[in-house]
């Protein structure tokens, strides 16, 4: 058995000999951020992913992130430590069901959020992040109608921020979900110099509450701006890593989730990625992500439209 530290300095040895990037999002454990080439948020990893140099991309993530590396850099191997690392709110919307509420729903701009399968994107007209949605719903023409998919919590935000004529998909995340209004209360009233901070998958009640709203990566920027010294964070945990990282002097404490016995405010797919399955990976160069070329194609457009968004309003 390997100690930690030997773990981790086989995995930057085999990242030099093979030409390999480790990307990492924001909530991974602190050890893999810390190992990791790059970290960030969906939109940030998705830039990343379609401009680095190297042959092989380790994504540690889920899997619709090291689907979407693969989309952008189609010649390159992108692998995936856990194939299982999957997404409740990618899993919540089925390519079979959104295709045949597309079919009753003509006529519309169809928006997916990145946190959706390569089929999903492939029936899309622009893709975006939580970073970008509002700018890129505001950027469309205002009579423009529109389709938004999956997550209900993030298209009501877009809706009440843009008053666009919108469709919303019934999906959600099982993390952001999860926040119980209650204890982040009386954990304001245990601290009342804590700014409450949530991301817009949250719940409308939530939301109500926050003293600001944003993407992980502006929840991030926001800490670090921030005159305050104490936050509650209602996203996933791993993000408070980062936050410790910038600002150690600063207090910041993970939002309750309903039921306190089940660790709900950390995303149980993300966390199935570890050291040892990464070394592995490496080592092996499996498990591969491969997608069917047509998909492949398909799923580009939308993506890079949202690029082009995104670098025009200098996002």
């Amino acid at each position: 058995m390997h100690t930690p530290e030997q773990n981790i300095l086989e995995i930057k040895k085999l990242k030099e000999e093979k030409n390999a990037i480790i990307l990492a999002h924001y909530y991974q454990t602190g050890d893999i951020q810390d190992i990791a080439d790059f970290v960030g948020d969906s939109l940030a990893l998705s830039q990343k992913a379609a401009s680095n140099s190297a042959d092989i991309i380790l994504f540690a993530g889920v899997k619709f992130m090291a689907e979407t590396a693969k989309i952008l850099a189609p010649q390159k191997k992108v692998l995936l430590p856990d194939l299982n690392a999957g997404c409740s709110l990618a899993n919540s919307c089925k390519a079979e069901d959104f295709e045949k509420f597309l079919n009753e729903n003509p006529g519309r701009t169809v928006i997916s959020y990145v946190n959706t399968t390569a089929e999903i994107k492939a029936l899309s007209d622009i893709i975006c992040t939580s970073s970008n949605a509002v700018q890129i719903v505001a950027s469309l023409p205002p009579e423009e109608k529109i389709i938004f998919a999956p997550d209900r919590n993030l298209g009501n935000y877009i809706l009440n921020k843009t008053g666009r004529d919108m469709i919303i998909w019934n999906g959600t995340c099982h993390v952001h979900e999860e926040f119980s209004l209650e204890a982040i209360l009386r954990l304001k009233e245990e601290n009342p110099d804590a700014k409450i901070i949530a991301h817009p998958e949250c719940e409308l009640p939530v939301r109500l509450v926050a003293d600001f709203i944003g993407s992980t990566s502006s929840l991030l920027q926001f800490t670090r701006k921030d005159k305050g010294n104490c936050y509650i964070v209602a996203t996933e945990a791993g993000i408070i890593h980062q936050m410790i990282k910038e600002n150690p002097g600063k207090k910041y404490i993970p939002a309750p989730p309903r039921d306190s016995t089940c660790g709900c405010s950390e995303c149980s797919f993300m966390k199935l990625i570890t050291i040892e399955k990464i070394l592995n990976c490496l080592k092996n160069e499996q498990p591969e992500i491969t997608l069917d070329n047509k998909i492949i194609m398909r799923a580009q457009k939308p993506i890079k439209r949202m690029m082009e968004i995104s670098e025009k309003l200098g996002l």
